[in-house]
């Protein structure tokens, strides 16, 4: 292979390609460089080149690294879909994007003769897999894996809601929006004894060919009459664990009160906590002081007090193995699945006021331009002098003190508020990506049905403890790499190239040129938000930015947190509910010497690695069960409103149709394409949009539009609307089109022929978390 080369001559596609696959795919744009000796000033065509490869398909960018498309890394989490003629597993990528990358390539699994029965994975499970590829395809099956780790056994059952038949039988109402319309029939004697609005666990029987499908009640799960049921089937649907068993709970309650032993006494240090106002444990608590370091003038020295789970949760416990198992605590509208039981979350490690709590406390001296200038790691124990919420520190420092607030402002609030000033200077200048993403919160009532959805104010109080926990993540990471500790990093990749030339595409129709050349920066994403702010087509540009960015997860192996712009990021202040911060916290009781909790010095990268796809994969799981939660529950709250008219925008275009989140509620809904009207409505990529063949009638991406509810499926959690506004004449450049205007016509029939079958059911975007 063709290393370096005297003077710069540009390599060629096949020679990139070639240098990407000899080297594992383990190449980014520097070490292409290096190996054909070419200098900066060559970069650009070498970018160029890279591009085009990108655009063929050829290959694409996986944690700022080249590779060819379509290949796996190394560890993967896979799910075992069936098996070989020779009786062997077949397994494929459990996040695989088909449309980029084409069909999901195969995995044959193979299993060792002496591993044990908890070591083989089933079908239909989801297990960690590491991979290489395969010399022999006859079969099209593209790699060859191990099982290292099985995660997800499946029940391969079908979860539903019983309803009472005369006959003394039943049918289930399936809860997935995939099965809406495919009712289960059960027999008299198969019930299991389930009644009328029970959720239950089902095995398919036999499918009929003409009729329905049979199925039999294996388990009964709950009643969807008692209160908190919505939660319910989110839970059991994902597989989320939640009853700690008898070992976990004989362990919580045995756990005494850490005392001072090998700690330093902070317990003078006046710490605040500042949370919602509904908080039940409170993890974080922070102050500040101006430096009296002659040479940092107009800095300051900012604690950030971390409770201290290691103490309480050793490695190889119970506790521990349930809490990994768990992944992060899962939040609900109507309850909170925790990752500890709460003997440890809401109790020992829970920073009461004028209670002792052990803590591990980053002390960070910042300048009078927010740059971090030093920090250490303690571990202490510590005594908050009181608990805060959002509104009540805003209100105190804007001229409204209580009577608690009112003592603490002189020497507590107003040189956090001084420290949070600095901090934003350093933020603007960092130029962190940021997008304009109001988040709602459902009220509930004593019933735990809806009450309303609000959007909570965003409050300088919440930006200060964002930043300083931000702080305090970036600390912990820098330790650890200075130490050469393993560690599980918070990481987000940068969005892909073919993602890239999408967005340039779509801004170039709304006349925002992206420059093609030079390094990617949440700043270019910043400037172009910019240039929408108070425009009409501000959502829309805010959803597609959005949506080109990459998942954050979790990583043993650093590559950078592209959203937040910073080289290296952990996350470590919240350990009661995120399993990637007690390892964190372990990491530095080891590499800072801190006590006799640390990570075992047998834990490596490798072991590290299989951690953070684990607790990526739980991440992941929660965030659907909550967004599927609060969809049932929306759906619920408008059941009896059927034929009622909202205002909501368009926040997904498919063939199929469009999803539409009201403004009212952000409740999902879809409106099917063949009910858009007497057209036959074309989906444009690039536009983000449906167009009319005849008349261009559009519909795009945030398009403002008023729709009317047709149907609703409060166990699916699944709305379908029709539109009755008009859309707009999509042009090519300008961004802008002509509304119609004139009575809306409903829609005539027409042949399932002439378009894509429309889909049923609701979708909405996640979140994605940093």
């Amino acid at each position: 292979m063709k290393t370096k080369q005297h003077g710069p001559t540009l390599p060629s596609k096949d020679e990139i390609l070639a240098f990407v696959e000899q080297n594992g795919g383990n190449v980014g744009t520097r070490e292409i460089a290096r190996a054909w000796g070419l200098k900066n000033a060559d970069r650009a065509a070498l970018k160029t080149i890279l591009r085009e490869l990108a655009n063929e398909g050829r290959i694409e960018k996986y944690r700022k690294k080249m590779r060819r498309t379509g290949v796996l890394p190394p560890v993967v989490l896979a799910e075992v879909t069936g098996r070989d003629a020779d009786g062997e597993l077949i397994a494929v990528p459990a996040e695989w994007d088909e449309e980029e990358n084409g069909p999901a390539p195969k995995i044959r699994l193979h299993v060792p003769r002496r591993a044990r029965p908890a070591e083989i994975p089933g079908i239909g499970d989801r297990a960690l897999v590491r991979t290489e590829e395969s010399t022999d395809e006859d079969d099209g099956v593209r790699y060859s894996g191990r099982a290292i780790k099985v995660l997800d056994r499946t029940k391969h059952r079908t979860l539903g809601v019983f309803r009472v038949l005369p006959d003394g039988g039943g049918r289930l109402v399936p809860v997935d929006k995939r099965s809406l319309g495919r009712e289960l029939t059960i027999r008299p004697g198969d019930t299991f004894d389930a009644r009328e609005g029970d959720l239950v666990a089902v095995d398919v029987q036999k499918h009929g060919r003409f009729g329905t499908t049979v199925a039999k009640v294996k388990e009964r799960l709950g009643s969807l009459a008692s209160e908190r049921a919505v939660s319910l089937i989110a839970i059991h649907a994902h597989g989320i664990p939640h009853e700690f068993g008898k070992s976990v709970l004989a362990e919580a309650e045995a756990a005494r009160p850490a005392t001072l032993d090998h700690r330093e006494d902070w317990r003078e240090v006046p710490f605040v906590t500042i949370d919602p106002i509904d908080a039940k444990d409170h993890d974080d608590a922070v102050f500040a002081r101006t430096d009296s370091d002659p040479d940092n003038p107009g800095g300051f020295v900012i604690d950030v007090a971390i409770a201290d789970v290691a103490a309480y949760v050793r490695p190889g416990t119970a506790m521990d193995k349930e809490a990994l198992a768990r992944g992060n605590s899962v939040y609900f509208p109507d309850r909170v699945v925790p990752m500890l039981p709460e003997r440890i979350s809401n109790d020992l490690c829970s920073l009461r006021p004028a209670e002792d709590r052990p803590a591990l406390v980053a002390r960070m001296v910042i300048g009078a331009d927010g740059r971090k200038r030093s920090h250490a790691f303690h571990r202490v124990l510590m005594r908050s002098i009181a608990k805060l919420h959002y509104g009540q520190a805003q209100a105190a420092i804007d001229g409204h003190p209580d009577d608690t607030t009112g003592p603490l402002l002189p020497l507590v609030l107003r040189p956090l508020y001084d420290a949070y000033a600095a901090l934003k200077r350093a933020r603007d200048e960092r130029s962190p990506l940021d997008l304009e993403l109001p988040e709602r919160k459902i009220l509930l009532k004593p019933d735990f049905t809806v009450d309303r959805v609000v959007v909570p104010p965003r409050l300088d109080a919440h930006r200060l403890i964002e930043e300083m926990m931000i702080l305090a993540n970036v600390a912990a990471a820098e330790t650890l790499e200075k130490q050469k500790t393993p560690l599980v990093y918070r990481v987000h990749d940068e969005p892909s190239l073919d993602k890239m030339t999408a967005l340039r595409e779509f801004l170039a129709t709304i006349d925002i040129n992206v420059p093609k050349a030079g390094a990617l920066r949440p700043a270019q994403f910043n400037t172009v938000l910019a240039r929408v702010k108070g425009r009409d087509n501000e959502a829309l540009v805010n959803e597609v930015v959005l949506r080109s960015q990459a998942q954050a997860e979790y990583a043993a192996e650093n590559y950078g947190h592209f959203g937040l712009n910073l080289r290296r990021y952990a996350h470590f202040t919240s350990p009661i509910r995120r399993y990637a911060d007690l390892i964190v916290h372990r990491a530095l009781i080891r590499a800072c010497r801190l006590g006799r909790d640390g990570l075992a010095e047998s834990v490596d990268v490798a072991a590290l690695a299989e951690v953070a796809a684990k607790i990526s994969a739980a991440e992941r799981r929660a965030m659907a069960a909550e967004r599927e939660t609060v969809d049932r529950l929306i759906a619920h709250h408008l059941a009896d409103r059927i034929g009622a008219t909202f205002t909501g925008r368009v926040a997904g275009v498919t063939r199929s149709g469009l999803f539409v989140k009201l403004d009212e509620t952000g409740a999902d809904g879809f409106v099917p394409a063949a009910t858009l009207g007497r057209d036959y409505y074309r989906y444009e990529e690039g536009h983000h949009a449906l167009v009319g063949d005849a008349t261009g009638e559009s519909w795009r991406l945030g398009d403002t539009v008023t729709v009317k509810l047709v149907e609703a499926a409060p166990v699916a959690g699944a709305l379908r609307f029709e539109i009755t506004s008009h859309g707009r004449t999509l042009e090519t450049r300008g961004g802008r089109g002509k509304k119609r205007t004139g009575p809306r016509e409903r829609a005539a029939p027409r042949r399932e022929t002439t378009r894509t079958k429309p889909k049923r059911g609701t979708a909405s975007a996640g979140r994605k978390k940093r």
